[in-house]
C-alpha cells in the first residue's frame, strides 16, 4: 500500500512537473509573436532603407528617403504590433466576422452586408486619387512583407479562435473609414428607437421625452437618445498663445478597450514630416500635424441619415409606392460562411429608391411592422472622403487644408485647424442632405411613398457652418449647436446639451494669453456643472432628508475627482430616480433610452403626472434615501470617504480575451478614472444596480496639444499603450498618464531600432 501511495504521489508531481514545462513552454512560444524591434530585415517593396526608431512607450519615428516607403513601413508597424486589430476590423467591416468567431457574428455581419459598407470601400478604391492610391498600395505591401516574413506564433487571439490573416487589401485600410461613418452617424438609430416609444408610452409622457418640434431648418430639440459619440477639440489663435502661434487642442472620446483605437507615429521624409495618431489599418495620420499644419476632429452630429417608411403594394409584397406608383424592391442575396457550420447562411437584402431595408434586420419583426429604408450621407456614391484625409494630409498652409475639406463627406466632422503663418479656422466638414422638407425634425420616420421629404441634394461646402480667423481669438467644437439660430439651412433636430462647450468657453474667455501646460489643464476639467446643478435643484424638494448628505451636496461645487464623495452620491440617486421615474414607462426600452439625460428629468420632476401615485418630493426623498442606505452598506464607513474612484472603474478590456476564464480579469487592469458624463475630462458612467459599480466605458481615448510654433512636440496622452499583444510591455504603460495627466511629446529619444533594407 506504501508502495502504490509512493508511486501515486510520483505520478501527481511528475503531471504537476510536465504541466509547469507545458505552461512555461507555451509562454516562451507565444513570446514569438513580439514583434523584433531591433536589427535588420530584407523585405521586398523598398526602393531604400527605412528606419523605424522605437522609444520606450514603442512610439516609432518612420524614416524614410520617399513617402511610399514611409507608408511600407507604417503598414510594417502596424502589423508588427496590432495585427489581430487590424484583421477584426476588415473581417466587421467586410461582413465576414462569423467566418472568425461563429454564429454570434451573424447579426453584424447582416448589417454590413446588408449596408454594403465593404463594396463602398472597393468602390473608393477604384476612384481613389494617384496619391491615395499609392499610399493604399505601399501600405498593404508593407503589411504583407511583415505576414511574408513572420516565422514566430501569430499573436494569442488568432491562437484560440484558430483562424489566420489573410494578405492585406487596399479596400481594408478604406473600410475603417466606412466603419467609423457608421458608428458616428447615429440618427437613424434614433429614430427607429423614437418610433418604438411614441408606440409604446402615452402621448403626454412622450412628449416630454421627445417634443415634437415643427420642421423648422436650423431647429433643435433636446437632446434625446443613448448616442454614444462624443469628443472636445479647440484652437486659440496667435494674440492668445504665449508662443505667438496657434494653439491646437483635440480629445476624440469612444468607447474605451483594449488595444486603443489609435496608434502613436512620427514620420519623417527628406522634405515633410508627421505626428500624431494613426487608425491600425490606415496609413494616413487621422488628427495630428505635418510641419506645418495641425487638425482636431469632433463629431458634429448632423442629421445625415434618414428611415424611410416604405408603403407595400397591397396584394404584392414585392412592390413598394412611390410618387410615380409601383416599384419593385431591388433585391441581391448576401451568402455568409460560419465557422463551424456545414452549411452557409443567407440573407436576402432589399432596397428601395431611398436605400437598403433596414427593418429586415430585425429578427423580432411582424408581417404588419413597417417596412424602413435607410437615406444616409455615407451610402451615397463618390464619397471622396478617404482622398480629403490625404490631402489634410499634405496640406502646407490653412487654406490649402480648408481647401482638402471640400471633399471630406462622411462622417460630419467639426474640423479645427491652424497653420503656422497664424492662422486657425473651423468647418463643419462632411455631406449635409438637403430635404424637400423635414419630417418630425428629423427625429421620427418619415413617409416614403409621398416624395414630399425626399433628399433633393447636400449643402455646398460654402454654406456649411466655419469660421476663419474669427476676432474672438478662439474657436471651440464639443459635440454642440454649431449654427447660430438664424443659419438658414436645417442640420440636425437635437443637439447635444452644451455643458463641456460652455465650460471650455468659459476657460478660454478666462485669460488673455495661454500655453500648451492650461490647453492640458482644461482637457483635465473635472467640473460636472449639468449634475450639481441638477441635484441642487432637488434638494429643496427633499424633505426629512440626512443632514449630512444635504450639506455635502449643497456645499458640492460639483468636480467629479475620484477622491470626492459628492459625485458618488449625486450619480447613484439620479440614475435611481430615472430608474424609478421611466424603467416601468419605458420597459426594454430604457436601457437604450437611459443616457444621463438631465433635461429630460428636469421636465419630469416639474410634472406631477410623472411621480404619480406619490409626489415628486417623496419620490425624491425616497431615492436619495437609498442611494444613501446602498453607499452606506457598500462602504461601511462615513460618507465622507465614498470616493467617486472606488465606484467609477475604467476596464480597459480586449474584445477576444476578456471572454476566456481568469485571462480575461488578468488582463484588465481596472483603474479608478475622475470626470463623469458631463465633464470636459468626459469619463461616461455605466451602472451596475447590483455591485454599484460605475464603468467607466467611454471618454478621451486619446489627448492631444500642438503648439504651431513647434508642432513636432505635439504633446499627448493615450488611454492604452502602442502594442495590442497582452505579453508586450506596451500594452497598456499609458494609461496611469493618461488618467493622471501626464502628457509627453510623441518624439522621444529611440531605445530599439529597426531597419528594412530592400530585398527578395
Amino acid at each position: 500500500m506504501k508502495t502504490a501511495f509512493k508511486w501515486i504521489k510520483r505520478g501527481i508531481l511528475t503531471l504537476l512537473l510536465l504541466l509547469v514545462v507545458v505552461a512555461v513552454g507555451g509562454y516562451f512560444w507565444l513570446r514569438t509573436s513580439l514583434p523584433q524591434v531591433d536589427g535588420s530585415i530584407a523585405v521586398p517593396g523598398l526602393s531604400a532603407p527605412v528606419e523605424i526608431a522605437r522609444d520606450d512607450r514603442g512610439v516609432p519615428t518612420i524614416t524614410a528617403k520617399s513617402l511610399n516607403d514611409a507608408y511600407f513601413a507604417v503598414g510594417f508597424a502596424h502589423a508588427q504590433d496590432r495585427l489581430f486589430q487590424m484583421e477584426l476590423m476588415r473581417r466587421v467591416g467586410a461582413g465576414r466576422l462569423s467566418e472568425m468567431i461563429g454564429r454570434p457574428g451573424m447579426s453584424t455581419d447582416a448589417l454590413m452586408r446588408t449596408l454594403g459598407i465593404y463594396a463602398q470601400a472597393e468602390q473608393q478604391v477604384k476612384s481613389a486619387s494617384p496619391g491615395l492610391k499609392s499610399a493604399l498600395d505601399a501600405y498593404a505591401a508593407g503589411v504583407n512583407a511583415f505576414l511574408a516574413q513572420r516565422s514566430g506564433a501569430l499573436p494569442l487571439e488568432y491562437q484560440l479562435l484558430r483562424t489566420e490573416p489573410e494578405p492585406w487589401r487596399p479596400a481594408d485600410s478604406l473600410v475603417w473609414g466606412r466603419i467609423m461613418a457608421l458608428q458616428l452617424s447615429a440618427n437613424w438609430r434614433e429614430e427607429k428607437l423614437n418610433l418604438t416609444l411614441k408606440k409604446a408610452l402615452p402621448p403626454d409622457l412622450f412628449q416630454i421625452l421627445l417634443p415634437e418640434a415643427k420642421p423648422q431648418a436650423g431647429l433643435p430639440a433636446p437632446w434625446f437618445g443613448h448616442i454614444n459619440v462624443a469628443s472636445n477639440n479647440w484652437v486659440i489663435g496667435p494674440e492668445k498663445s504665449t508662443t505667438g502661434a496657434p494653439v491646437l487642442a483635440n480629445d476624440p472620446h469612444l468607447s474605451l478597450s483594449a488595444p486603443s483605437v489609435w496608434y502613436l507615429v512620427h514620420v519623417v521624409t527628406p522634405d515633410r514630416q508627421w505626428a500624431g495618431v494613426t487608425s491600425p489599418g490606415m496609413p494616413l495620420i487621422v488628427i495630428g500635424a505635418n510641419e506645418s499644419v495641425a487638425w482636431g476632429l469632433t463629431t458634429t452630429s448632423g442629421d445625415t441619415e434618414d428611415l424611410f417608411e416604405e408603403k407595400p403594394i397591397d396584394g404584392n409584397q414585392n412592390l413598394y409606392q412611390t410618387p410615380e406608383g409601383s416599384a419593385p424592391f431591388e433585391t441581391r442575396f448576401e451568402r455568409i460562411k460560419i465557422k463551424n457550420d456545414g452549411k452557409p447562411w443567407g440573407i436576402e437584402v432589399r432596397t428601395t429608391r431611398h436605400g437598403p431595408v433596414i427593418s429586415d434586420l430585425d429578427k423580432e419583426r411582424k408581417p404588419t411592422d413597417p417596412i424602413l429604408a435607410l437615406a444616409a450621407a455615407f451610402l451615397q456614391p463618390d464619397d471622396r472622403t478617404a482622398d480629403a484625409l490625404y490631402a489634410m494630409n499634405m496640406a502646407r498652409n490653412a487654406d490649402e487644408f480648408r481647401a482638402a475639406l471640400a471633399d471630406f463627406a462622411s462622417p460630419q466632422q467639426n474640423v479645427v485647424f491652424a497653420d503656422r503663418q497664424g492662422h486657425f479656422g473651423f468647418v463643419a466638414a462632411g455631406r449635409v442632405p438637403v430635404r424637400r422638407k423635414v419630417f418630425a425634425n428629423g427625429l421620427l420616420p418619415a413617409p416614403g411613398w409621398t416624395g414630399d421629404y425626399d433628399w433633393t441634394g447636400t449643402l455646398p461646402f460654402d454654406q456649411l457652418p466655419q469660421s476663419y480667423d474669427p476676432a474672438a481669438g478662439w474657436i471651440a467644437t464639443a459635440n454642440n449647436k454649431v449654427v447660430a439660430d438664424d443659419y438658414p439651412h436645417f442640420i440636425a433636430g437635437r443637439w447635444f446639451g452644451d455643458g463641456r462647450y460652455q465650460r471650455i468657453a468659459t476657460l478660454l474667455q478666462a485669460r488673455p494669453k495661454f500655453h500648451v501646460e492650461d490647453m492640458e489643464k482644461i482637457q483635465l476639467d473635472t467640473l460636472s456643472g449639468p449634475l450639481r446643478d441638477l441635484v441642487q435643484s432637488w434638494l429643496p424638494l427633499v424633505k426629512d432628508g440626512d443632514p449630512v448628505i444635504i450639506g455635502m451636496l449643497q456645499r458640492w461645487e460639483g468636480h467629479a475627482d475620484l477622491d470626492r464623495a459628492e459625485p458618488s452620491i449625486a450619480t447613484l440617486w439620479v440614475s435611481l430616480t430615472a430608474n424609478k421615474l421611466l424603467r416601468k414607462k419605458l420597459g426594454k426600452s430604457y436601457d437604450d433610452w437611459w443616457f444621463w439625460n438631465d433635461e429630460v428629468l428636469k421636465e419630469l420632476i416639474r410634472d406631477p403626472k410623472a411621480c404619480a401615485p406619490e409626489s415628486c418630493s417623496a419620490l425624491l426623498g425616497a431615492t436619495l434615501k437609498e442611494a444613501t442606505d446602498r453607499l452606506r452598506a457598500h462602504f461601511k464607513v462615513d460618507a465622507a470617504n465614498w470616493k467617486w474612484g472606488a465606484l467609477h472603474r475604467m476596464h480597459f478590456r480586449n474584445p477576444v480575451l476578456s471572454n476566456v476564464p481568469l485571462l480575461g480579469d488578468w488582463l484588465d487592469p481596472e483603474l479608478a478614472t475622475h470626470g463623469d458624463m458631463f465633464t470636459v475630462n468626459r469619463a461616461v458612467p455605466v451602472e451596475d444596480t447590483e455591485t454599484l459599480e460605475m464603468s467607466d466605458v467611454h471618454g478621451p481615448t486619446m489627448r492631444i496639444v500642438v503648439d504651431l510654433a513647434m508642432p513636432m512636440e505635439a504633446q499627448v496622452t493615450l488611454a492604452g499603450g502602442q502594442s495590442g499583444n497582452p505579453l508586450s510591455e506596451h500594452y497598456a504603460d499609458w494609461l496611469l498618464d493618461w488618467r493622471d495627466g501626464a502628457y509627453r511629446s510623441i518624439v522621444q529619444p529611440s531605445v530599439h531600432t529597426l531597419t528594412l533594407k530592400p530585398g527578395n
